[in-house]
């Protein structure tokens, strides 16, 4: 078979080859949480997250999107839902849409007039903002829920799409992909234990590479040596980013 050129052929086929295995595994020490998300569990979340973004708050393939969270699982919820519908992740500081988290809603809520805003409370179960959001802001953890767990986009990308364009450099899906597929992070069926934002241009493969390659993420917050340590053994991983 060829290689699969777009987010939505990889993650078809790792539903196809695993679709129980742990993909994303989420620890904030600050806090006590941990999140694993299978690939089938996943998929429901991209698919949730798709349908916010193209069929609730309209955005077309092609529109930007910036994830301006900090390291977290929803993160690449919203990377997969990205590409799912053709957006392009983008650091720029005008984007068509964004994503934040608490400690930047102040920054982007102002702007909810001249482009989508987006809030994610990064509270355990993805919910919403206690104490809501300000008008104009959409607040991901009440809106979500009622989305359907499976999106088919209408205008679908292709290989060709740009996926990302962070740091002044635009990757198209096929690039992004063969790059995944290629990498050294991870061995086939390994799982990458990292700090780094999937989000942002250092770590995106940290994402990529686990998925395209049959493994799994293990992405830990606000952990000292020690209990980074003990992670790394409690969860059989077997690689580390950085390095």
């Amino acid at each position: 078979m060829p290689p699969a050129t777009t987010f939505a052929a990889v993650l078809t086929a790792q539903l196809r080859h695993d679709a129980g295995r742990p993909l994303v595994t989420f620890y904030d020490e600050g806090t006590g949480e941990r999140v694993e998300l299978s690939v089938t569990t996943y998929a429901n979340w991209v698919a949730k997250a798709a349908s916010l973004l193209v069929d609730e708050l309209d955005l077309e393939r092609g529109a930007t999107l910036r994830v301006d969270l900090p390291p977290h699982w929803l993160g690449t919820v919203l990377l997969g839902a990205a590409w799912t519908a053709g957006l392009v992740v983008t650091d720029d500081d005008a984007p068509d849409a964004v994503v934040c988290g608490p400690d930047s809603l102040e920054r982007w809520a102002p702007q909810a007039e001249d482009r989508v805003v987006l809030a994610c409370a990064l509270l355990p179960m993805g919910v919403r903002f206690a104490g809501g959001v300000p008008p104009g802001v959409h607040d991901v953890g009440t809106e979500i829920w009622s989305q359907p767990d499976a999106f088919t986009a209408w205008d679908p990308p292709t290989g060709d799409d740009v996926a990302h364009d962070l740091g002044g450099t635009a990757v198209t899906q096929a690039r992004l992909w063969q790059a995944a597929a290629a990498g050294t992070l991870v061995t086939d069926g390994g799982r990458l234990l990292s700090e780094a934002n999937p989000a942002s241009p250092p770590g995106v493969a940290s994402f990529t590479e686990p998925l395209a390659r049959s493994g799994s993420l293990v992405l830990v917050v606000q952990a000292g040596r020690e209990r980074l340590e003990a992670t790394y053994v409690a969860e059989r991983a077997t690689a580390r980013f950085p390095a």
